[in-house]
């Protein structure tokens, strides 16, 4: 009887291991972002990392460029990590991040970015130091808010020294 018993199917015990890493990853990604057959935006990475909640992560660098209706370059986005959060539709830019508005010849650069694609929003936290460069300026500060586009911006606390246009001044 003893040995009929000890032919029962055992069972596993402890806890079960579940995989979360990606579901697929592609290499020297080219996507391209339309509407009504018009492109909008441009993306290559080296890799990409997707996952089973629609997120996907670019491990070893990104690009973005950004087309006008005249399918012109209107600015393009770079950076050494990005992340997609598909429930927010929120790209996370990491790691030596440069912005380029090319018709405004206007330069960002900081060490973390994020783009709103719903609000059509760049932003970075208030303390996130930015420096912004133009033709004729180099603005510096923490935090920044702008369009899509780049060609309209807002750093929330300016620093340094700033040249006034007396001209201009009141």
């Amino acid at each position: 009887m003893l040995a009929l018993l000890g032919c029962d199917e055992q069972k596993a015990v402890g806890p079960t291991l579940v995989y979360k890493g990606p579901n697929m990853e592609s290499t020297n990604v080219l996507e391209l972002f339309s509407d009504s057959a018009r492109l909008q935006i441009r993306l290559t990475a080296p890799l990409e990392q997707r996952y089973e909640n629609g997120d996907v992560i670019y491990t070893k660098g990104v690009a973005v460029t950004f087309y006008a209706k005249d399918k012109s370059v209107v600015n393009t986005l770079t950076a050494r990590y990005g992340k997609l959060e598909q429930a927010k539709n929120l790209f996370t830019m990491r790691g030596d991040v440069r912005v380029a508005n090319v018709p405004e010849q206007q330069k960002l650069f900081t060490e973390e970015l994020f783009y709103d694609r719903n609000k059509q929003l760049i932003y970075t936290d208030s303390a996130m130091f930015v420096r912004v460069e133009t033709l004729t300026e180099r603005l510096t500060g923490y935090g920044l808010k702008a369009n899509q586009n780049f060609s309209s911006y807002r750093i929330t606390k300016p620093e340094g020294v700033f040249a006034i246009d007396q001209s201009v001044a009141p």
